[in-house]
């Protein structure tokens, strides 16, 4: 069994860096790409196995190569790919990246595999088998079916929809989530009447980017302003940030303590080119120590 599962997306990543991000009707220079695993799921589960934690992913990638290269890319990071679903029915996802200079991103890509996976097709063993379940964008059933199983079985669960929350029905997921994370646009959409009072006893992490992050839980909010980097590509940095607020939270560490270690991970990530970055305890913690020398 494993510490953490992780459940939804596995990519297989494209990254072309560009001098800027075109507008409609615009041209981009691309000064340099390579290819490497991505997925918000896959992420965590790889930033989470780089904290010393042991992560499992549940997901699908197709039955091809850049399925197995995802696959390979995971387990050569000490994730626990076993219910990593193999399909038949569709490639792997395949996301392309426009990362610009100063680090803003832009994203295409195809559903592919990821929406291969359905309730019917998850273990109930192994996420009862979890100390914690971390959720991501997905088909809604399944991530509904996957908080039910965690929710019944007294496994705490963390729920990132990520960009596609305004337009996919995540209620159920919602309803069964202890811990929510957000950034500033996904925030307006979940305050929104419909889904408020699905979130009203809910810790809701939001992620304000290079500007920190809150939390805002039952007993009152926190806050951390973040640390000042240079950032070489964001793609990945939401991902770290919420798998240094999990670990953190399961070492047993109160939301200012995860909202610091968290922002640490995200930081360090912006460093790093590619959505799959994983920095080491001891890499946070240096981070740390550096930030605040004695």
């Amino acid at each position: 069994m494993v510490t953490v599962c992780c459940a939804g997306h596995v990519n297989w990543d494209v990254t072309l860096r560009v001098d800027r991000l075109p507008a409609a009707d615009g041209e981009a220079r691309i000064r340099d790409q390579h290819s490497s695993g991505g997925g918000s799921a896959a992420n965590v589960a790889a930033a989470l196995a780089g904290l010393d934690l042991d992560a499992g992913i549940v997901g699908a990638v197709g039955d091809d190569q850049n399925g197995l290269l995802a696959r390979r890319e995971l387990e050569n990071a000490g994730v626990n790919a076993t219910h990593l679903a193999a399909a038949d029915v569709a490639p792997t996802t395949v996301k392309y990246l426009l990362v610009a200079e100063e680090g803003e991103v832009a994203v295409l890509g195809n559903d592919g595999a990821n929406e291969a996976l359905g309730p019917g097709d998850v273990d109930p063993a192994y996420v009862r088998g979890a100390d914690h379940v971390h959720l991501t964008s997905q088909r809604p059933e399944t991530a509904a079916r996957i908080a039910e199983v965690a929710r019944e079985a007294g496994v705490p669960v963390s729920f990132d929809p990520g960009r596609r929350l305004p337009d996919r029905d995540f209620t159920e997921t919602l309803r069964r989530a202890d811990v929510v994370f957000v950034n500033d646009q996904e925030a307006e959409t979940l305050l929104e009447a419909e889904h408020d009072a699905l979130v009203d006893d809910r810790v809701i992490v939001v992620k304000h980017g290079e500007r920190g992050a809150e939390v805002h839980a039952p007993d009152g909010g926190y806050a951390h302003p973040g640390f000042e980097v240079d950032p070489v590509d964001t793609t990945g940095a939401g991902d770290a940030f919420a798998a240094g607020f999990v670990a953190t939270v399961l070492d047993g560490g109160d939301y200012e303590r995860a909202l610091e270690f968290a922002n640490a991970c995200g930081a360090l990530a912006a460093r790093e080119e590619g959505a799959r970055t994983a920095p080491s305890r001891d890499d946070v913690e240096s981070f740390l120590s550096g930030q605040f020398p004695a």
